[in-house]
């Protein structure tokens, strides 16, 4: 049993196949933000974060799989290769057919196409499969390997508080990790076929240039492998103008993702505060706010579609002059009587198919421009995740021990926080099972980071807190946490429902007077939707009466209930739950006869500091 977790275009003719709670966070936090966002993108290079991802990959349970699907792409891929090697060759013999007027053989080199091309289609199929069912185990490994990485333990907390980058997690998990695999594996079969393309072809037109020839200034240049030496021009000339006009697009791509993030965040944070904006009518001040966010996103898109339609005069330029290209290279060779029509049209395909695999980066530059964008934005969140568990590593920390004993004791305890040390009004506290204690104190980021501290979530000052092991001590912080499910699921949270008997969670719901939702504990429902604050709490107080802790401790969890609701909780910890410890930390009450011993809370302004968000972008790997 676990104690209950803190809420906190028309394209032209182209060859190409490939296609807060904020208030313990200080204002450095948002001064830093961007930073963070950028650390890892300036500190590793582009092999250094795809060699981490290939090693996550590599510990993955979906590596067997992936080498699996690898191992089928490269044997469809060059199967592709060797038959589109033999099209060209089919050229030849059915221009040359149709030159002389060869009927029969005509027919022939036809039968000869529907076979190839009945193979060609065959493979075409395989690697579409392939390609997508890449697609999917790709994403499977890697959103498995972010999850796991960020609810080990402690981190996503800590991660929440990191600034710029702790933010839209869902985001990076979801979003971006589907477009980078969709990206990586289009990306990554177009390059290996273009890659086996360019070595099947690249003898074939070597070959088919020995008869060719460069005519300057009334002379015949003989140039061995004349084709494949226009064809490394062509096509390096257009990689290079592509990257001159097109590399702008890493950047603007980088940052219409996170301003995109940030635009679905402000729409949802608006949508569940809905009922707060409207009682105060302030939806105009939220659609001001909301339009200024999307405004943001709007100004960088509009640079992008400067940067695109700039990168388009290049890739459309050349993708239409391609048609022409190799047919004025080798019309001095052809128009001299040096070749037949055949021989012609395969040195023409051949060219093709070399400089359209040279070209691959130029027509690929926008998608690997989006590439290289989503895969920073990955890598540099999971790169965040992986440095939580050192963070404030140099900084003090509280002795927290876990011990057999039911009491609590704390000596000496400094909480750091932003603002200074946060400590009690005594040195030396012991509090005996079953003791009612509230710890009072005014600031909310003084309470907060207090009760993080005897969780174990805020590990950073002096002092020591000594109390009974996680599983005996349950925390119920100020927003009660409900999760999806059943309403027994909720109950029982975090232990399984088949602990409990029916009897039971009926006694623990009408103890603290939700016994009208007995009938619907098997009922599934937005049950944090459903119930009021106040009955999320008593729920929270029903899983007290069923897993009975030695200790329950609130961060002003009281102050959720109505009258009513709080004198039936006082009475069952005065009652059934009396051999319960019970902390409340919470703001001093006007009445607080219930509690038998009262602590307040100290601030030292020239203690021990510490602040999540100062430290991160100096931790980045």
């Amino acid at each position: 049993m676990e104690p209950e977790w803190i809420d906190t275009m028309t394209q032209p003719p182209s060859e190409s196949s490939a296609t807060n709670d904020g208030a313990d966070v200080p204002a450095a936090r948002a001064r830093t933000a961007e930073a963070l966002a950028t650390a890892a993108v300036t500190k590793d290079s582009l092999f250094t974060e795809v060699a981490r991802l290939i090693a996550a990959f590599w510990a993955s349970r979906e590596r067997n799989q992936l080498l699996l699907l690898a191992a089928g792409l490269v044997a469809v891929v060059a199967a592709t290769a060797y038959m589109q090697i033999r099209l060209n060759a089919w050229n030849r013999p059915f221009y040359d057919a149709l030159t002389h007027k060869d009927i029969a053989q005509v027919i022939s080199q036809l039968r000869v196409f529907a076979e190839l091309a009945v193979i060609l289609l065959v493979l075409n199929v395989s690697q579409v499969w392939l390609n997508q069912t890449s697609r999917v185990v790709l994403r499977q490994g890697l959103v498995h390997d972010l999850l796991n990485e960020w609810l080990k333990p402690m981190r996503a907390f800590r991660l929440s508080n990191a600034g710029l980058i702790g933010q839209n997690p869902d985001q990076r998990m979801h979003a971006d990790a589907q477009h980078l695999t969709d990206l990586m594996t289009d990306l990554g079969i177009g390059l290996l076929q273009s890659t086996l393309l360019l070595l099947s072809f690249i003898g074939v037109l070597w070959v088919s240039s020995q008869h060719m020839f460069l005519p300057l200034a009334g002379h015949r240049y003989y140039v061995p492998g004349y084709m494949v030496w226009c064809a490394l021009f062509y096509a390096g000339t257009a990689s290079f103008l592509s990257w001159l006009v097109g590399h702008p697009l890493i950047a603007l791509d980088a940052e219409r993702y996170a301003r995109e993030a940030n635009l679905r965040f402000a729409m949802v944070r608006a949508n569940e505060e809905i009922e707060g904006i409207t009682i105060y009518g302030g939806e105009a001040d939220e659609k001001t706010h909301l339009n200024r966010v999307f405004d943001s996103v709007l100004e960088v898109s509009r640079r992008i579609v400067g940067a695109t339609t700039r990168l388009t005069w290049i890739t459309a330029g050349y993708g239409w002059f391609t048609i022409v290209a190799p047919i004025l290279v080798a019309a001095p060779a052809y128009l001299t009587g040096g070749m037949s029509f055949g021989e012609l049209m395969l040195v023409v395909g051949a060219f093709n198919q070399v400089q359209t695999s040279l070209r691959w980066f130029v027509d690929n530059f926008s998608s690997i421009a989006d590439w290289r964008a989503t895969l920073l934005r990955v890598a540099s969140f999971r790169g965040a995740l992986v440095t939580m568990d050192n963070l404030g590593e140099s900084t003090s920390r509280i002795d927290l021990e876990e011990t057999d004993a039911p009491a609590m004791r704390f000596d000496d305890l400094q909480v750091a926080a932003p603002a200074g040390a946060i400590g009690l009004s005594e040195r030396h506290v012991d509090l005996a099972p079953g003791e009612r204690v509230l710890i009072a104190g005014d600031r909310e980021v003084e309470r907060t980071l207090l009760f993080r501290a005897l969780i174990g979530l805020w590990p950073w000052g002096s002092g020591r807190i000594a109390r009974p092991p996680r599983e005996s001590v349950m925390f119920l912080p100020a927003r009660a946490y409900i999760p999806p499910g059943t309403l027994r699921t909720a109950l029982c949270y975090p232990c399984a429902t088949h602990e409990f008997d029916d009897a039971a969670s009926a006694r623990a719901l009408t103890a603290v007077g939700l016994e009208r939702l007995q009938p619907l504990l098997d009922t599934t429902e937005r049950w944090d939707e459903r119930l009021n604050d106040d009955e999320k709490q008593s729920l929270a107080v029903a899983r007290i009466m069923l897993q009975r802790p030695k200790w329950v401790v609130l961060n002003a969890a009281f102050e959720v209930f109505d009258p009513v609701s709080r004198r039936r909780i006082e009475a069952l910890f005065a009652g059934e739950l009396a051999q319960v410890g019970f902390i409340n930390i919470a703001r001093e009450p006007r009445d607080a006869g219930f509690f038998g011993r009262r602590l307040r809370l100290m601030t030292d302004p020239q203690g021990l500091t510490f602040s999540p968000g100062d430290r991160v972008a100096t931790m980045m790997p």
